[in-house]
């Protein structure tokens, strides 16, 4: 096999966004008296969507809100928009986002000329803030559904869900680099906390973030392709390089008339992170506050008005801390529970729930197991039963459970093998589930909580893409590695090839905090390896250790030496691929994007007997020049481990590449900057490499 052959698929399906069956609802959301489904979905399967209603007593759909002009655009967008966007990995356009009031029928709705207000299902929305100069991001409703909040320039704002004169709460951030009410560039990428502000649950005070950067240098990315010059050419980013200075952040609270804020004591080090913060029923505040080496986290719980504290939790660990949204205060009442909460903790290897009392002492665990909680779904707590997803069947799965305050075994509500994505009524009486396996694409329905039963079929659609370009689901597949840990993988068999041995390639990304291979619909559409596997190459996946879903000592394996196990194990995974007969030693090849980028060139330096050519997008070439928090994490200080730093450093082992190799990488990547794949090509001149 020396020729390729043409394929069935199209190149332009490989970049193509949705993918084939991924054009699924998306956003779904109950209406404040579950009487209504709402959701995100594009009439034709792009990216574009629009906002539709599902009715679960006639089983309905109605389209409620296709904006004039088209919506949010990729054109039209601001730099700030477009870095949220980014930050959230979001691509659709059109509608992107809405929100219901706590308590009534009434929506808003964030478009592109401005901030709107749908009183009425089926009616037509009413400009609430037009959205002249700078953009109005991040829009919330009151917790009593009178206000609506936004940020604007770098200030937060309120104004009367009926309409009137806009009110300022926040001042003094107009200078760049310091801003009221967003969160910072780490907690975005980073932490997964989107939000710099937080209604109080009275609706008569708003905890907010300052964020200070102007310490930080600036990082200057130039648009190289543009006619332009100077301002209109160039981004500015205040980047925080590993070892280098973070922001500094403070949080405090404003009153909803306005007034000085009170800031609460986040501790005497400014070198930390606030993580999370949470609001108690009763009117108190919470913050998850991790220290900078992130082996630590505690969370306080303050009085607002005095910004005293009491510290509630303390999490500590010898590999890192991994932030979750498994937070959930309960109420009063006369149970050993009252005003305490349900949290989230690693301490025995793996994610599990556990029950506190208001003081925060442990009152019993929740779960446990050698499996992993991956959500918070709901908490009943009239009934005392807490309905998470999980990974207690399997690790390539994600299921709905119940279990109760007394920590009963937990029982499955999901019947169906797979990957489930569920969103709970009000009530606890029914949830919609985006359901998907490899075989299946996502499908949604509404179904019954006390069994899982399926009421009613939400979206069944079948994309013409997937029979016409004869799409197939790989093969799963489990192997040991040389220190006898078990690894899955996927194998995306050739097209029309007959028997083996197939020349092979390695699909990458095998870094933490993600997981490629599961019994889900999104591995059958890797275009990439759709694509390869149709002209004649066997392409593998292989999750290898460092990455999630696997429990804290899986993923912790490569605390402080990046790229050294992760190699180890593709290699392995490619000598299983040769004793199975499937794949030919000497026609290997492997790519990635972004860490599967830096995994493309480790294998291709470190391991040049197995791997032959790479390709490597966006990749890390040292890290000294990606993100305290990310690096930080796995890595630790520069100052704290400056040996491993260099032996994790592409840089380092340029002289083992053999095989050949192509980089891509774009000149305005904002988060892996271009510099990293300047400095290779450097040091590739410099060993004199072809």
């Amino acid at each position: 096999m020396n020729q390729l052959r043409s394929s069935s698929i199209p190149l332009e399906e490989v970049a193509r966004r949705p993918g084939p069956g991924q054009a699924v609802p998306g956003n779904i959301q109950f209406s404040p008296d579950d009487k209504l489904i709402t959701f995100l979905l594009s009439p034709d399967g792009s990216l574009d969507r629009q906002l539709y209603g599902f009715d679960p007593e006639t089983g309905e759909r109605q389209l409620l809100l296709a904006p004039a002009g088209g919506g949010t655009t990729e054109a039209t967008v601001s730099l700030e928009e477009a870095l949220r966007r980014e930050r959230q990995r979001q691509l659709e356009t059109g509608v992107t986002s809405y929100i219901w009031a706590p308590k009534e029928a009434r929506i808003l709705l964030p478009l592109q000329d401005g901030l709107y207000v749908l009183d009425e299902i089926g009616g037509q929305p009413r400009l609430l803030v037009k959205g002249d100069g700078d953009p109005i991001l991040d829009p919330r409703f009151s917790p009593d559904g009178q206000w609506v909040a936004y940020v604007q320039a770098a200030e937060l704002y309120v104004v009367p869900v009926s309409g009137g004169e806009p009110r300022q709460l926040t001042f003094g951030a107009r200078e760049a680099g310091l801003t009221h009410g967003l969160a910072e560039f780490v907690a975005q990428e980073e932490m997964r906390r989107s939000r710099g502000y937080w209604w109080a649950p009275g609706s008569n005070s708003l905890a907010f973030v300052e964020v200070d950067e102007r310490h930080i240098p600036v990082y200057r990315i130039m648009h190289q392709g543009k006619a332009a010059l100077g301002t209109g050419a160039q981004e500015d980013h205040r980047y925080p390089f590993s070892g280098r200075a973070n922001a500094y952040v403070r949080l405090g609270v404003v009153p909803l008339e306005g007034d000085d804020p009170v800031w609460m004591d986040l501790g005497s080090d400014p070198d930390i992170y606030l993580a999370r913060v949470n609001w108690l029923p009763g009117g108190q505040l919470i913050a998850q506050v991790e220290n900078r080496r992130q082996t630590e986290l505690a969370m306080w719980r303050y009085m607002p008005g005095t910004g005293r504290s009491q510290r509630l939790v303390h999490e500590a660990s010898d590999v890192w801390i991994n932030l979750h949204e498994l937070f959930r205060p309960l109420p009063q009442s006369d149970k050993p529970y009252s005003e305490g909460f349900i949290w989230g903790s690693e301490k025995t290897g793996f994610m599990h729930l556990y029950l506190h009392d208001r003081e925060g002492n442990l009152i019993s665990p929740l779960t446990a197991g050698d499996w992993m909680v991956t959500g918070l779904a709901a908490v009943d707590k009239a009934n005392e039963l807490i309905y998470f997803t999980a990974t207690l069947d399997s690790p390539l799965e994600n299921h709905l459970y119940v279990t109760s305050f007394a920590g009963e075994t937990p029982r499955r509500i999901t019947t169906k093998p797979g990957m489930h994505s569920v969103t709970i009524d009000h009530a606890c009486e029914r949830f919609v589930d985006v359901h998907q396996t490899i075989d299946q694409p996502p499908q949604a329905t509404l179904c019954a909580l006390a069994d899982g039963a399926v009421l009613a079929t939400i979206y069944d659609e079948v994309d013409p893409r997937i029979a016409e370009m004869g799409l197939e689901p790989p093969e799963l597949v489990s192997l040991t590695n040389r220190d006898g840990i078990t690894l899955h993988g996927a194998i995306f068999r050739p097209v029309g090839a007959g028997d083996g041995p197939y020349p092979t390639i390695v699909q990458v990304y095998g870094g933490p905090h993600a997981q490629m291979v599961t019994n889900g619909w999104g591995l059958t559409v890797f275009m990439r390896a759709q694509y390869l596997r149709s002209l004649g190459f066997l392409v593998f996946v292989l999750d290898n250790r460092g990455s999630a879903r696997r429990g804290l000592a899986f993923e912790g394996a490569i605390k402080w030496d990046m790229g050294d196990l992760e190699v180890q194990d593709q290699v392995d995974g490619v000598n299983w691929l040769v004793a199975q007969g499937l794949t030919d030693p000497a026609r290997v090849g492997i790519y990635g994007w972004s860490y599967g980028g830096y995994m493309s060139l480790m294998c291709l330096a470190r391991a040049p007997e197995t791997f032959k050519v790479a390709v490597s997008g966006a990749p890390v070439v040292h890290w000294d020049g990606y993100d305290t928090h990310y690096t930080e994490r796995y890595m630790g200080l520069p100052a704290d481990n400056p040996d491993g730093y260099e032996v994790a450093s592409v840089l380092n082992h340029v002289a083992g590449i053999q095989g050949k190799l192509l980089l891509v990488h774009g000149l305005i990547d904002e988060n892996v900057h271009f510099r990293h794949t300047a400095r290779l090509i450097n040091a590739l001149i410099a060993a004199r490499k072809p």
